[in-house]
């Protein structure tokens, strides 16, 4: 049987000497456009599918190779004595060996200023189908979509003459993946030109940015994933500069630490614990801020993981240096800043960028058999109708830490209560299953320094017991949403303290 192979690539990395060797062991290629010319250049013999085909490429290109003079080549089964008289009754050649991949459809649309237009043209049809008919055929047929399989498949092809049967089931099953990856970003792309909020299918895709050497504990499996053309400011895109490889729980705790420093516009510092903020603070610089951030929970913030908001310094990162930290995220480190630092072999440093392209984006949580989504919690208070419930408004110092409270408290875990004044978290209650016990934790770990502080309320008071607890302990204002039966409860409670209490209006559940 005459051996003939398909290739039709847009990413040409290494397809001439891929080509010229499949044509020393005695292949016949043929190709199409670009592919055919490059290959000519470089002295490989080609076929022009046109001429396998009889028929010109037609429409811009668009119809070249949806023909049965090729796709019969590529679904026969070379076994079958029926498909073999077919396949001379008509004058088609078996193809064994397939290399396509795809239009550049992911980069087109990465452009900022791309057009409708370009993108769909982008659309490739002919190489997908090629693709599916071959991945379907791996019985017969080798198809390549990744040039790193290049040399599997001729070190396979010199060894035996062909190419083993497992590695052409998982090149097909690569395939597959590859093709689903290309109509899930495709179908995402119309979806949100149409303006499909809910569309009756979710079909998602990510790339593998690296194996993990377990998950949550050490018996688990894992695996991070990124999303093609998601947000850059992301922990997905970080780089990193030093410290052993991040795990799992590093990498949920790095992205909680993100998130929060991100509603900051002044130089900030925060510290994260099992997702949940366990200091946070913000100051006139950097350093100033980190030293805000340790003083709010200087236990807890062992073996922590701390997200700045501004360039690491010489001075900071030699108080960094003094505690034990697993990770520091930051825009930059000076050059003095990476060379203590680095001091420490495991600690991992981080750079983001924090000026890079911010992208909405559905919040993917996973159940057993399911799939939950939502949107990314952005409502700040710029965004909420504020108004004081109570007789005595916040002083101008109150209103800072107000803010700063309703920043960090959507970010911990629901139940959730921050202390905070107008520069630093002094207390954190998280994950409790009633908001009073939540209040008992954040104001037990404030201790004195909660007279004249600030507390914050991720969602209403279900009693007056909270605003109670928090009078006792010397709060001076309360930032919560309201919307409670009984606010009136809590209402008259502030007001025989001579609390301040503001509602927001907006919920921020965490869980």
């Amino acid at each position: 049987m005459k051996k003939r192979a398909l290739i039709s690539v847009s990413d040409k990395n290494g397809i001439t000497e891929f080509a010229q060797q499949l044509s020393e062991l005695g292949f016949e290629i043929i190709s199409t456009g670009g592919t055919k010319k490059a290959l000519e250049e470089s002295g490989v013999p080609v076929i022009g599918v046109s001429d396998v085909t009889g028929f010109p490429e037609i429409l811009e290109g668009r119809v070249k190779t949806l023909n049965p003079m090729i796709h019969g080549g590529l679904l026969a089964k070379h076994g079958e004595p029926g498909h073999k008289q077919q396949l001379e009754e008509h004058g088609i050649t078996p193809i064994q060996v397939v290399c396509v991949n795809l239009y550049p459809f992911q980069q087109t649309i990465a452009k900022p200023d791309v057009k409708v237009e370009d993108a769909i043209e982008n659309i490739d049809i002919g190489g997908p189908a090629m693709l599916r008919a071959s991945s379907k055929n791996h019985d017969y047929v080798t198809v390549v979509v990744d040039p790193a399989d290049y040399e599997t498949v001729l070190s396979q092809l010199k060894e035996t003459g062909e190419v083993q049967k497992e590695t052409r089931r998982r090149l097909a099953a690569k395939v597959f993946r590859h093709t689903a990856a290309y109509d899930a970003m495709i179908a995402e792309y119309m979806t949100d030109l149409a303006n499909e909020e809910t569309p009756e299918k979710l079909t998602v895709t990510y790339e593998l940015k690296q194996t993990l050497r377990y998950g949550e504990n050490p018996h688990q499996k894992a695996a991070f994933y990124r999303k093609p053309l998601g947000s850059e400011f992301s922990i997905a895109n970080a780089e990193q500069l030093h410290g052993k490889e991040l795990s799992y729980n590093n990498i949920n705790d790095a992205d909680a630490a993100l998130q929060i420093v991100k509603e900051f516009s002044e130089p900030a510092a925060v510290a994260v614990k099992h997702m949940n903020p366990c200091g946070v603070g913000t100051g006139e610089n950097v350093f100033e801020a980190f030293s805000k951030a340790f003083e709010a929970d200087p236990v807890s913030i062992f073996g922590g993981i701390i997200a700045l908001n501004r360039e690491v310094d010489a001075e900071t990162a030699k108080k960094l240096y003094e505690i034990f930290l697993e990770i520091i995220i930051a825009p930059s480190f000076s050059n003095e800043a990476l060379e203590i630092l680095k001091g420490k072999k495991n600690l991992r440093l981080l750079t983001i960028p924090f000026d890079g392209k911010k992208k909405a984006e559905m919040r993917l949580s996973a159940i057993e058999g399911g799939l939950l989504t939502q949107e990314y919690d952005l409502f700040t208070l710029d965004n909420a109708e504020v108004k004081v419930a109570t007789k005595r408004e916040p002083t101008e110092e109150e209103w800072k830490a107000l803010k700063l409270g309703w920043k960090v408290v959507k970010h911990v875990k629901s139940n959730a209560i921050v202390v905070n004044d107008a520069n630093m978290t002094l207390g954190v209650g998280a994950g409790q299953m009633n908001r009073v016990g939540s209040a008992k934790i954040a104001l037990e770990q404030a201790g004195e320094k909660t007279n004249g502080a600030v507390m914050a309320s991720d969602a209403f008071f279900p009693m007056n017991d909270t605003v109670e607890a928090a009078a006792k302990a010397g709060i001076s204002a309360i930032i919560q949403p309201g919307g409670s039966i009984r606010d009136e409860d809590s209402i008259k409670k502030a007001d025989e303290y001579g609390i301040a209490m503001v509602f927001t209006g907006v919920r921020h559940f965490k869980h």
